[in-house]
């Protein structure tokens, strides 16, 4: 026991033993390890110091590039933008010299087939002297050989042959002939028992109905209200106030919607006219708006829609104009609003004589082809404007937008009509109003129609050039010329 009490004091004396050795070294530990912690608190605090100025260096060089870039992308973008504006003026300086290079050229080439065509005319007329000559040579050789067989039996007997043979040939010619009359006969009344179903007309039937009123007007209403003084003080005021108000027309809504209501006012005021002064005072307004178009739409092609409106308003609203309207426009452009040729007889039968057949083509005195093709055009364009113009109330046939497409088959399936010098005019001033809206109507078909007429202004109807529309007019060239340049116009609008 005092063995263990023993070693338990020296354990215990040993566990409670002060070493200063191992004091110093645990404080030095301590030291070195405060020390350490400092030197890298402050390290670390360094380095983030460090980082940071790193990145606002990098931070201000980026910066500054991208304001280097920035300023040269500016510079290139100004300079690109200068560049495109001197382009765009030397874009627009070639445009208007392309232009205008292009107009001298089809001025000069107007010129050159106006020249042309002068030139083969004189051709032609010396070609035509020069055939006639001949022919008058060898009429004068036939007669004399024609006289020498006369005297000769043999011939004599020859020509007794060739008279029986011929007397047979026109018997033979004549069965058949009036076997193809028979047929035609049948085949035009079954044709006009349709149109008499569907209510078409043919353009004869158009034109004789225009005459028709035209004659009855005169001999009936003007021939009374000009033989009575009363009628005729009454008709000269109405005639003196339509006048001018047409002359007032501009090219704007009120102004239409004002003419109009006047024009109304004169033909229906509250005191309502003698039935012969009204048809009177109808006939003078119609005539009225046609010189109207004939000044007006002939210097500025523009004026024509206000004179259409108000005509086309007038026709859905007064009795009777439609008919007289009709009457008088076929009176002063002849059948080139139907269209048809006019015929050599007039409606009651009557044979033309040259001066009143030229009238009834609605050439005026002393007017030459020229006047009378721009005259002529002035009242077409009016009449092509108003098939355009959708009415308030119905009209007849010849003022529906569906008359544009059968005037222009007449047209084309006419060859009469297109050999005449005005024809191409016509045609072109057709174009000019309503060729694009025809597209939008009648599609393919109008394209057509279109490939037809322009093979008839470039190579000739029978792709002969003895055949084009308008023939070897000077005036018919430059014509045709408008209308290819107006169908091609057309033709990148559909």
């Amino acid at each position: 026991m005092h063995y263990i009490e023993d070693a338990l004091a020296s354990i215990r004396l040993r566990a409670k033993h002060h070493d200063p050795y191992e004091e110093w070294e645990a404080n030095t530990k301590r030291e070195a390890f405060r020390t350490a912690r400092a030197e890298q608190a402050f390290r670390r605090q360094q380095r983030q110091e460090l980082l940071a100025r790193s990145h606002a260096d990098a931070l201000k060089q980026r910066n500054e590039k991208y304001q280097k870039e920035l300023k040269a992308v500016q510079t290139v973008l100004s300079a690109q933008q200068g560049s495109r504006r001197v382009e765009g003026r030397k874009l627009l300086d070639d445009w208007e010299s392309r232009s205008k290079s292009l107009l001298q050229h089809i001025e000069s080439v107007i010129k050159a087939e106006e020249e042309r065509a002068k030139a083969q005319q004189e051709i032609d007329r010396k070609k035509k002297e020069e055939e006639e000559k001949r022919r008058r040579e060898e009429e004068e050789r036939r007669r004399e050989e024609e006289g020498r067989r006369r005297q000769e039996e043999e011939n004599r007997r020859k020509e007794e042959e060739e008279r029986k043979r011929k007397e047979q040939e026109e018997a033979q010619a004549k069965q058949k002939r009036e076997q193809e009359e028979k047929v035609a006969r049948e085949q035009e009344q079954a044709e006009q028992q349709q149109r008499a179903t569907l209510g078409y007309t043919t353009p004869l039937e158009d034109w004789k109905r225009a005459r028709s009123v035209l004659k009855n007007l005169k001999t009936g209403p003007m021939a009374i209200v000009k033989g009575d003084k009363a009628l005729k003080a009454m008709w000269g005021t109405g005639r003196r106030a339509i006048t001018p108000r047409v002359g007032q027309l501009t090219a704007d809504e009120e102004s239409v919607s004002r003419i109009t209501g006047q024009l109304i006012d004169i033909l229906h005021p509250k005191q309502p006219h003698p039935e012969h002064v009204y048809y009177a005072l109808l006939s003078s307004l119609a005539k009225a708006i046609l010189l109207q178009a004939e000044t007006e739409v002939t210097a500025e092609k523009h004026s024509a829609r206000p004179l259409a409106d108000v005509t086309v308003r007038l026709l859905s609203t007064l009795n009777g104009f439609v008919e007289i309207f009709w009457a008088k426009l076929c009176q002063r452009a002849g059948g080139w609003p139907v269209p048809v040729m006019v015929p050599e007889e007039d409606v009651d039968g009557t044979k033309f004589d040259a001066a009143a057949w030229r009238k009834a083509c609605g050439y005026r005195d002393g007017e030459n082809s020229s006047d009378y093709t721009t005259r002529v055009s002035g009242l077409m364009r009016l009449y092509f404007m108003m098939l355009g113009i959708r009415s308030s109330g119905p009209l007849d046939f010849i003022f529906s937008t569906s008359k544009f497409w059968t005037y222009c088959a007449r047209m084309l399936s006419e060859p009469s009509l297109l050999k005449q010098p005005i024809a191409p005019s016509i045609l072109f001033v057709a174009l000019d109003v309503a060729g694009q809206r025809a597209g939008m109507i009648w599609g393919p078909q109008w394209v057509k129609l279109l490939s037809l007429l322009y093979e008839g202004v470039t190579v000739g109807v029978d792709n002969s050039r003895d055949s084009l529309i308008g023939g070897a007019d000077a005036e018919a060239v430059a014509a045709r010329m408008r209308i290819q340049l107006q169908i091609e116009k057309v033709m990148k609008a559909l």
